[in-house]
This record gives C-alpha cells, sequence and structure tokens, in this order.
C-alpha cells in the first residue's frame, strides 16, 4: 500500500465467489492473480488496464476508474464519507486528525462492501459486473488464451482495491 500500512479488506460473498472461482485458475498459488511470468509473484499492476483493452473498453475505462466509479456510488448511497475513504485506503489528509484517528470501520465497511456487492450484482448496463458468468467465459476463453483470468481480474477489481492478495 502507498502508506506502507496494513489494508484489511472485508469481502462480500460475491467477491468471495469470485476468489474460489479463481482458485483453480491461479493453480493455488500464493497470489489470486499471479504474475504471468513469475507465478511467484503478483500480476503487473498494468494488467488490468491491458485487459480493459482487450474486451473493447480502450480509451473509455482504466482499472483506477473502478475505484472511482465505487467512491461515486457509495457517495450517492449517502455513506460516511470517512467509511468510504478508509475503504479506499485513503489516508486523512488532516496531519492532526490522521496522528489521532486510527479507525479502520471494519464493522461498517463489512456493510458497505455487502451492499457494492449487491449493487455490482444487481446492476445491469452500466457496471461491469462482479459474478463471471458462464457465457462470459467461454467467450473470454475462446477470444483470448489467457483473458478469462484478465477478465476476472476486472470484475474482482470492482471488490477489492488492486493490491496483490494471498490466499
Amino acid at each position: 500500500m502507498k502508506s506502507k500500512r496494513e489494508h484489511v479488506i472485508p469481502l462480500s460473498p460475491q467477491a468471495l465467489e469470485i476468489l474460489e472461482v479463481m482458485k483453480p485458475i491461479s493453480a493455488h498459488r500464493e497470489h489470486v492473480f499471479p504474475s504471468r511470468n513469475d507465478p511467484k509473484q503478483p500480476m503487473n499492476s498494468q494488467t488490468a488496464n491491458a485487459a480493459i483493452k482487450r474486451i473493447g473498453y480502450g480509451g473509455k475505462l482504466v482499472a483506477h476508474r473502478l475505484r472511482s466509479i465505487a467512491n461515486t456510488a457509495m457517495n450517492e448511497k449517502r455513506f460516511n464519507a470517512d467509511l468510504i475513504e478508509a475503504a479506499l485506503a485513503h489516508s486523512d489528509r488532516n496531519e492532526v486528525r490522521r496522528a489521532y484517528n486510527r479507525s479502520i470501520y471494519l464493522e461498517q465497511r463489512i456493510i458497505l462492501m455487502d451492499w457494492w456487492g449487491e449493487y455490482c450484482t444487481n446492476k445491469k448496463p452500466n457496471c461491469i459486473h462482479a459474478i463471471p458468468t458462464k457465457e462470459w467465459e467461454i467467450f473470454i476463453t475462446r477470444k483470448f488464451k489467457r483473458a478469462k483470468i484478465s477478465s476476472l481480474i476486472i470484475q474482482i477489481q470492482i471488490q477489492l482495491t488492486f493490491t496483490p492478495i494471498k490466499v
């Protein structure tokens, strides 16, 4: 993480389902999304952007934009701003507040991530679905050799903050 502190991520049922799908794909390795060149390392931070381009969203979406989409949706739903910032692993800009407020808002973030999982699952045209469908997997597998993994990377990134995940 940028701030060199641990970031605990409560996972929604939808994110857990994606991780279960990923286990055999990643060969049960330490990293859910391993590097193609060295499976003992996490994938490159630009892999998700490359996958986004391959599925036709080049110039329309970048991986980091998924965090912005989540932030906007959560603010529109009127979740507490401190909670949202904690979920995105942002640190407080106010030095004094940052020095004294050590809360990670874990209980509230569990509720927030469950809401986000439901939101992504139920959102139809304007949100990349958090749950991969069989048709999507078949299309991706035929179209690209390694893109099945890439499509799941994009989908799970909605739920997670794009950090190397260890199982």
